[in-house]
């Protein structure tokens, strides 16, 4: 069983799923219900469409060495 962090609802995971085990293996991360996952999506989008709104994103290395 999982509580999301946002809305404190309680859904069943299998236990064998990719999800279960990256929240057992690290503990730092956090789940989200499917809702919450949705409106916090939307939210980024339309921040995003704003243009007052910067995700700042990992540079990639192109570079062999």
């Amino acid at each position: 069983k999982v509580k999301c962090t946002i809305c404190d609802k309680i859904d069943d995971l299998p236990g064998d799923s990719f999800k279960a085990k990256r929240l057992r293996n690290r503990q730092i991360s956090m789940y989200l219900c499917k809702e919450c996952h949705d409106r916090v999506t939307v939210n980024t989008i339309k921040r995003l469409k704003t243009g007052k709104f910067h995700l700042f994103r990992e540079k990639k290395n192109h570079y062999p060495f």
